[in-house]
């Protein structure tokens, strides 16, 4: 039995927010989503570049995963470029992170694509979104300053920030963190759809990684450590690129009253995580099918290929949920168990047996794309989380 008091904090965190001004929009607010205990989904949906598919389900006491789809403008400026925005940010060590991402970082988007916007630069770049990253970055450190007396438990929280944009047929794939976009590709020999891994992870257990820490830390034997077989950097956190994390980003925030297991010994000269994210640019072809964005859970128990395949043979409506299920499956696999018997374990209890996992799947629609042109008059706002701080 779930408490009042900790209803009151749950429920406003799990709670979407729907905005659709399409034409044959209901303006219901929740058209087309579903919230079954655990999970939350919007089955179907179009965006100006073809449908989508969205879906979470909670393992956490507190939902720590927040998620966003955003379709039309991509600037404040009625000129401004038109096109699609994914947003999915893993949490850790508390939701409020991923929370102020989700309320902040499109906004900073729209801004700063609007400051670079000229009559020969529609304005979206790849420096438009790293500029966003660190604005978000910075607007969440200043509310970690002034929150640290009352709330220093703040400055351990952070979150994995995964974004893709499609924007005049080109696509952007921002990273920072473990979550992951993967494209099924449609290939002509032999004829199959293959999956290709767009995003760059940014996790301690990958070597390439722990060689770009030594790198920017060749005075600091102990960057990364391994402990209980999985490699951390300075023996606490795997990812090494977030937003948020300010005891690891800011010295002022590497002491008391921050819980001993946050606090690293000693000082540091210079960030230890980054909040800057790698970013992949690719123009958009006719043989790319679809995009799948999802936190680390989902790819924990399905690699790229098994995920892509389910997409391609499957029915759109509702693939997002799909994927997750199938996720699910295999974690009750792992632990010998039956998916009917992993259903029926409740929040807190559930994160022993897997994460909170969010999955948006993109059906791209290769004549909307190439033409440039958009289904008329779709916009739309999708927070698979909603909840503020």
């Amino acid at each position: 039995m779930v408490s009042t008091t900790l209803r009151k904090i749950v429920s406003p965190c799990w709670r979407p927010t729907i905005v659709d001004e399409g034409e044959n929009s209901s303006r219901g607010g929740e058209s087309g989503c579903r919230v079954d205990g655990l999970w939350w989904s919007k089955d179907s949906g179009l965006h100006v570049n073809g449908e989508f598919s969205m879906a979470v389900v909670q393992a956490n006491n507190i939902i720590e995963d927040q998620s966003q789809l955003e379709s039309g403008s991509m600037s404040l400026m009625e000129a401004g470029p038109q096109g699609t925005f994914v947003g999915v940010y893993d949490g850790h060590a508390g939701p409020e992170a991923a929370r102020f991402i989700n309320n902040r970082l499109f906004d900073n988007i729209k801004t700063i694509c609007d400051a670079e916007f000229t009559s020969e630069n529609q304005g979206m770049s790849a420096d438009v979104i790293t500029k966003a990253f660190l604005a978000t970055e910075e607007e969440f450190l200043s509310l970690v300053r002034k929150q640290w007396e009352i709330r220093p438990q703040i400055a351990s929280v952070g979150s994995c920030c995964l974004v893709g944009i499609i924007c005049s047929g080109i696509l952007y794939i921002a990273n920072a963190g473990d979550s992951r976009a993967v494209l099924g590709r449609l290939e002509k020999s032999p004829k199959e759809v293959k999956a290709i891994q767009l995003s760059s992870e940014h996790n301690a257990n990958l070597e390439s990684v722990r060689e770009e820490l030594h790198s920017l830390h060749p005075n600091d034997p102990q960057i990364v450590v391994l402990k209980h077989k999985v490699w951390r950097v300075k023996g606490i956190i795997q990812v090494s690129r977030s937003i948020g994390d300010a005891y690891l980003k800011r010295c002022e925030f590497n002491r008391e009253p921050l819980l001993p297991k946050f606090r690293v010994p000693g000082t540091f000269q210079k960030p230890i995580l980054l909040a800057e994210p790698s970013i992949l640019v690719h123009k958009l072809c006719p043989e790319d099918r679809f995009l799948i964005f999802a936190s680390d859970g989902l790819w924990e128990h399905l690699s790229n290929q098994e995920a892509v395949d389910i997409v391609q043979t499957c029915p759109r409506n509702g693939i997002a949920r799909k994927l997750i299920k199938a996720a699910l499956r295999e974690a009750a696999k792992k632990r010998e168990m039956r998916y009917s018997d992993l259903k029926k374990i409740d929040r807190g209890v559930r994160r022993h047996f897997h994460d909170d996992i969010t999955v948006i799947v993109l059906f791209l629609d290769s004549h909307l794309i190439s033409r440039g042109s958009f289904r008329g008059g779709q916009v739309i706002s999708v927070k698979g989380g909603g909840g503020g701080i």
